[in-house]
């Protein structure tokens, strides 16, 4: 069964190694998908990432794996999957928000943070864009991390959260199964604890 990893925002395919190491030694076949936010919008990096997922569904079982913003292009490229297309086994969100990012919201006009983040960006701070893509149907577990800030000051005002995301904001009613970790947000990939959750949902049930 292959896996596919979408790294967050500022971040290559490098940062998940120990991740894909360890899920390639469970028995998968892991494999990364990389983009550019500085020069592509997020339609652009969406359309690439349907097509990928597309010819990844031809070969067989899938899993896909995507870390912060990874984790909405996926959630947003499999919305948009042709009809008939096999579907992934499982959907694992890395700190992955499901509304809004606070911080994103806080540095939106900010103009490194423009240059560097792109229209990808300015995406996860809009409530209209991140509403659109909705739910996801597929079995998906959460993997949020809570080793964060504990001050009472924003944008988390004392609520747990892996220092760039707060648990609220990678939380919905829809995503019932969530595992919390004691890591920090831009670690969680190489964390060894992440390839074990994986695996263990996965093969739990196997014979």
């Amino acid at each position: 069964m292959r896996a596919l990893f979408v790294h967050g925002m500022g971040r290559t395919p490098i940062s998940a190694w120990p991740l894909l190491w360890k899920l390639k030694r469970g028995g998968l076949s892991p494999e990364s998908f990389a983009y550019f936010t500085p020069v592509e919008s997020f339609a652009s990096i969406e359309r690439r990432l349907i097509s990928r997922i597309t010819a990844l569904a031809a070969q067989g079982d899938y899993v896909v794996i995507g870390h912060s913003l990874g984790g909405v292009l996926l959630r947003s490229a499999l919305k948009s999957l042709p009809s008939g297309l096999r579907r992934p086994r499982h959907i694992f969100l890395l700190a992955s928000p499901i509304y809004p990012s606070r911080l994103a919201q806080r540095l939106s006009s900010n103009i490194l943070y423009k240059a560097i983040t792109g229209d990808c960006g300015q995406f996860l701070a809009s409530g209209s864009r991140m509403e659109e893509i909705g739910s996801a149907s597929d079995p998906i577990t959460a993997i949020v991390g809570v080793r964060g800030f504990s001050l009472k000051c924003a944008p988390f005002h004392g609520e747990p959260n892996d220092g760039v995301v707060a648990v609220s904001e990678v939380s919905a009613e829809w995503l019932r199964d969530q595992e919390r970790i004691d890591e920090m947000h831009t670690l969680i990939p190489a964390s060894r604890r992440v390839g074990e959750i994986i695996l263990r949902k996965l093969f739990q049930h196997a014979p």
